[in-house]
């Protein structure tokens, strides 16, 4: 459980601690015996103050858990107020019969509004939520036979509530409000249904791999904000006695955000805090009125640099830090993967196309993920794995083709659809849930989008479940505590955590997009033997990995790819052994190329030098103890398998990434600490992987920006490139977006050139070229090396590389594995070892 819910053990009815319920009670008793005893004037503004915040409750649940931002409350706030005011006046309707019927419209509209415009997000979002508060501002206008138009209706009569009446009666009907929108919301947030929202804005993509449907879960988090919305507005109009649509104006939402901001996003008492700030300051500031408003804006700005999430926050924070909270105790839990027994279904592809307009990324692609099995899908860069990985996940639509788990068909259905038919992954980028606790992260997979009652936290507490989660994150190896947040793992435990989480939907098939990314040589062992043990349990294994060590210890069956076709299938060491297979991932020589060289550069002065350097992301370093050496005026070529460490050490050498430790020296000049745009000044010039040109920008624009730092000569400059690469004088005044992936490349190392590098850094420059295109590239790399250009290159076409290159250095697992001429390094057997993951049979 979350640490929230872990504090709901020691509450009652789930409504938090007797410490924090007695504050609020206290809180909404003291406003219930000002608005009898008050001034008139007062009882108004304690009774605004009321309002705010149970639209701000409203507003916290679409918020603070759902993460969609909404500057359209005005609007259920206005349907609310101008519901009442019509069924009071024209239909002869009790109020008390009025209001459930305005907050049940509002929620409608919300439901209503929702299903479009939650289908983009970020400002699109908040620009669908403004059109419709201005929507329903001029749609009452419009309707003026209803509406009173601008007139707006009068005469609104206030409840009476017996001991209290007129404007008393609303501001208690306000608090009573308040106290009860505080219970919902705090039994939502801790119950399963607020869990889920706040899965589904961690992230959304894997909510829908544990079958979560985003858009349900949005639009309920959207409707219920509108009813409490609409419900405020209800009380809104006997309050004032009178409405008008300009009293519904944006500046109104804007307040409405700000009171959920203010007091903090997600907690149970920030709305509340909130509108005390924004409904009662403002009125203390009264005597000041000239700098009212100034006074005001200062403060907002103070509490949101002060406390980014809210005073709430803020708070929560200064108590942690005199009163820590004790860690939960863990309970021992067997290390057993204890899935229900029955009889689980292999996955099948049956010839999958996929093609992004005229790109075919994935062919004909035909193979069995078998139960018990491991099966790999393997390939250099640009094959098509993970995209294949996709279409079996249901994140893309097939062009052709159709795939299955045993005898029921999942093409044409989506992702949700997917996992709740029993198919499981995990992602390159590992997509916990942030938010939530170890535990809940599991817990929440157990559903299968089967959520329960909205005010309901059963399948998120159920002892039984909890026990389950438990032993599935023991059998993973996860040995940190289960109350911890997601968020703050290390990175080995977000792997077993997402391994745990995919588990716990009782899969008959579980994808995996390179989860051995970024481990050390220990982890990646330990995560081969959990993958073992969880195909030993009958569950059909499908792996997407670069670490050819791991997939050929592991295997059952492997299957090729290279350019999206399926280029071989067997066992490990028939792979190993295919020609086919060996060419695909070393590449071939270019037509017209030269064999390996076996030339003698010793004799150089050193350009580049590079010492004992460890680099890496996180706790566990990407490169370990790295030493290396590029001599003037030559080509040295960088090799290794995907995952290596290549592109992290290109990174490293540009001032992209700062090492940990170890030195990088140009011509005896310390770079390790300088930043990017020093680097580039003093000569060392990165040629990206991906090519990362401004696709916005003209060519000649692009090119001209490569010499940002060397001005002089420009014009001359551009002319030499555009005589080095005819093309992109064809090309010059087109956008570069619009240019060819061979023209990018082009166009990115003219634009490096323009620097006027000493030594240029070229990171998979063949990447995703068509054969013609990289013999023209790589004849233009031999022109600069004739004309005495230092470079390094790193290409995953091995063969062609060192058809290029003077010497060469392999990685494996970041370490530096075999250096030498090419012509050595061509002979080694280290080299096929790296990339395939063992001595290559022949």
């Amino acid at each position: 459980m979350s640490a929230v819910n872990t504090a709901s053990n020691r509450s009652w009815f789930g409504l938090g601690t007797p410490g924090q319920i007695a504050t609020v009670l206290l809180l909404l008793g003291v406003g219930a015996v000002m608005a009898l005893t008050v001034n008139g004037y007062w009882v108004f503004v304690l009774a605004n103050v009321a309002l705010l915040a149970v639209v701000g409750i409203g507003l916290n649940v679409l918020l603070g858990l759902s993460g969609q931002v909404s500057f359209g409350h005005v609007g259920f706030f206005a349907i609310g107020a101008y519901t009442v005011a019509i069924l009071t006046t024209k239909a002869g309707f009790s109020f008390w019969l009025a209001w459930p019927v305005a907050a049940l419209l509002g929620g409608l509209a919300g439901a209503l509004l929702a299903l479009p415009a939650l289908r983009v997000k970020g400002p699109y979002l908040a620009m669908i939520t403004i059109a419709f508060g201005f929507i329903v501002e001029h749609g009452i206008v419009e309707a003026s036979g209803l509406t009173g138009g601008q007139n707006g209706i009068m005469g609104l009569l206030a409840p009476s509530l017996g001991f209290a009446q007129g404007e008393r009666a609303v501001a208690l009907l306000a608090i009573v409000t308040v106290g009860v929108a505080l219970v919902l919301f705090t039994w939502l947030s801790r119950g399963t249904w607020g869990a889920t929202m706040r899965a589904v804005r961690d992230a959304e993509t894997a909510s829908e791999s544990v079958g979560l449907n985003p858009l349900v879960i949005k639009t309920v988090a959207f409707a219920i904000s509108a009813v409490f919305a609409a419900a405020a507005g209800a009380l809104f109009a006997p309050l004032s006695g009178f409405v008008t649509p300009h009293t519904f104006g944006f500046l109104q939402s804007i307040l409405f955000v700000l009171v959920v901001m203010l007091g903090g996003a997600g907690s149970v008492a920030g709305p509340l805090v909130g509108a005390l700030i924004v409904g009662l300051l403002p009125e203390l500031l009264s005597g000041m009125e000239e700098y009212r408003l100034l006074i005001f804006g200062v403060l907002l700005l103070v509490v949101l640099w002060a406390a980014p999430d809210g005073v709430a926050g803020l708070v929560r924070r200064v108590r942690d830090r005199l009163w820590p909270p004790k860690p939960a105790a863990e309970v021992a839990t067997p290390a057993a993967l204890n899935l229900p027994a029955r009889t689980r279904q292999p996955m099948e592809a049956q010839g999958i196309t996929m093609q992004f307009g005229g790109v075919r990324a994935v062919g004909d692609l035909h193979f069995t993920a078998a139960t018990g099995a491991v099966t790999s899908l393997i390939g250099p860069n640009g094959a098509g794995k993970s995209t294949a990985l996709n279409v079996l996940g249901g994140f893309y639509l097939p062009t052709a083709g159709a795939f299955a788990l045993g005898t029921q068909p999942l093409t044409g259905r989506s992702a949700m659809q997917i996992a709740r038919s029993g198919v499981a992954r995990t992602y390159q980028t590992s997509q916990l849930f942030g938010s939530l606790s170890v535990l809940d992260n599991v817990v929440l997979a157990m559903n299968r989008g089967r959520l329960g009652g909205l005010l309901g936290a059963a399948r998120r507490t159920a002892p039984t479940r909890l026990q389950h989660a438990r032993e599935l994150l023991a059998f993973c190896g996860y040995t940190g505590s289960h109350h911890t947040l997601a968020a703050d793992l290390p990175h080995v435990d977000r792997r077993l955590v997402e391994v745990a989480r995919a588990l716990a939907t009782d899969p008959d098939a579980l994808l995996l997009d390179e989860p051995a990314a970024g481990l050390s040589h220990e982890d990646k062992t330990r995560l081969g033997a959990l993958l073992r043990r969880i195909a030993d349990a009958g569950v059909a294994v499908l792996l997407v990995e670069h670490d050819m060590a791991l997939v050929m210890g592991i295997s059952d069956h492997v299957v090729v790819l290279d350019a999206g076709q399926r280029l071989a299938l067997g066992t490990p060491l028939e792979v190993q052994a295919n020609e086919a297979v060996q060419k695909a991932y070393l590449g071939e020589q270019i037509e017209g190329g030269t064999a390996p060289r076996s030339t003698n550069t010793q004799d150089r002065l050193e350009m580049l030098g590079v010492g004992q350097l460890v680099a890496g992301y996180g706790a566990e370093p990407v490169l370990h103890g790295i030493d290396l050496q590029v001599r003037r005026g030559e080509v040295v070529a960088l090799l290794g398998a995907n995952g290596a460490g290549k592109s992290t050490l290109m990174k490293a050498l540009a001032g992209l990434h700062r090492p940990i430790t170890g030195g990088i020296h140009l011509e005896g000049r310390e770079l390790k600490n300088m930043e990017a745009e020093q680097v580039v000044a003093q000569g060392v010039v990165l040629v990206p992987e991906g090519r990362q040109v401004f696709p916005e920008l003209s060519v000649l624009d692009n090119i001209r920006l490569g010499a940002f730092l060397q001005p002089v000569d420009r014009d001359a400059r551009v002319e030499e490139q555009l005589q080095r690469f005819p093309r992109l004088r064809e090309r010059l005044h087109q956008r570069a977006g619009l240019l060819s992936g061979g023209e990018q490349q082009m166009l990115a190392i003219a634009r490096a050139l323009m620097s006027r590098p000493r030594i240029l850094l070229l990171d998979e420059p063949s990447l995703g070229l068509a054969p013609k295109v990289i013999a023209e590239l790589f004849a233009a790399l031999d022109r600069l090396r004739q004309e005495g250009m230092t470079l390094l290159l790193v290409d995953q076409m091995a063969a062609l590389a060192l058809s290029l290159a003077d010497r060469a250095y392999v990685m494996e697992g970041g370490r530096i594995v075999a250096q030498g001429t090419t012509a050595e390094i061509a002979a080694d057997g280290a080299l096929a070892e790296a990339y395939l993951g063992g001595a290559v049979v022949s």
